[in-house]
């Protein structure tokens, strides 16, 4: 669970999102009337993702942020997870939309109006994104947010994205290939069904309680061995958890046979400081033995 002045930063940067998603769509939309194009509309209706994720991202952050209950004993943090799931999914319908629409348009090849215009105003559109996109992407990496990374992912897509429709758009206006429009609205379309696929990969991965990375786990294995040889202890057993932004760490101890059960705790208590120092409310659980148990299996996976 995020700390009060953490997820007050989280929400900020989704209503930021969110913003910045109405202001787009705006532009787009304007940009696909005043024009005519199919290339602007996909990249309006792809901002309409980009409003509904938003949303959802922020319900997900409030949800995410509530203590553990009788019911979450561990907490709400894959909330986070089913945000960026229901994301991919609106991506899927949005790509079939756009792809419906453009083999209609190239079946119809229409001409554009005021293309300059068109172009001016998805321009400032794209820019916003990509700062917005860049700063969510940064906060999601610090703070370990799914929600903020893959909302920022989702911008910077859309950015490039806008990219392909906008030279797809100045070339229709230089040349008056009327054909080019929907084809560029059809690659936009098959652009954001890969991202889709992609965002709902790692999604399913993460709910179903995928471990910690291997960087995350080398810096515990490097700790625990440091405190192998510090305490006389032995670390048979390590497996971890990623829920949402939260770490469950699972250790099995072997302690000296002749140790007490308080200076076996105390050890513990030690240790369980010593892992919250390298992530810090990371929730930590160690299951004591004495040295010299025949153990069923010797687990330290990467």
């Amino acid at each position: 669970m995020a700390l009060p002045s953490e997820q007050l930063l989280l929400e900020r940067f989704m209503k930021l999102s969110i913003a910045t998603a109405v202001l787009t769509i705006v532009l787009k939309v304007l940009a696909a009337m005043l024009t005519g194009s199919v290339g602007f509309l996909s990249d309006a209706l792809e901002s309409g993702v980009n409003l509904v994720a938003a949303v959802v991202g922020f319900i997900a952050l409030r949800i995410a942020a509530k203590p553990a209950d009788a019911n979450h004993q561990f907490g709400h943090g894959k909330a986070e997870y089913v945000s960026a799931l229901v994301e991919g999914a609106m991506i899927f319908v949005a790509a079939a939309l756009i792809i419906y629409t453009s083999t209609l348009r190239l079946l119809n090849p229409q001409p554009l109006e005021q293309p300059g215009i068109g172009l001016a105003l998805s321009t400032l559109a794209s820019v916003l994104n990509l700062a917005v996109g860049l700063a969510l992407l940064k906060a999601g990496k610090k703070y370990r947010s799914a929600t903020l990374q893959a909302d920022g992912h989702h911008l910077l897509t859309d950015v490039w994205t806008s990219v392909g429709v906008l030279v797809g758009i100045a070339l229709v206006a230089l040349t008056d290939w009327l054909w080019l429009d929907p084809i560029v609205a059809f690659a936009v379309g098959i652009n954001i069904l890969w991202t889709g696929y992609r965002l709902l990969k790692e999604s399913l991965s993460s709910l179903l309680s995928e471990s910690l990375p291997k960087e995350e786990h080398a810096e515990i294995d490097a700790r625990l061995t440091e405190l192998e040889d510090e305490f006389d202890v032995l670390f048979t057993s390590r497996r971890t958890i990623a829920s949402g932004r939260q770490r469950l760490v699972y250790l099995t101890m072997d302690v000296p046979g002749e140790w007490t059960v308080l200076a076996a705790h105390d050890i513990a208590d030690r240790i369980e400081d010593n892992i919250d120092e390298l992530f810090p409310g990371a929730e930590v659980f160690i299951h004591v033995e004495p040295a010299g148990t025949v153990h069923r299996r010797i687990l330290r996976m990467p």
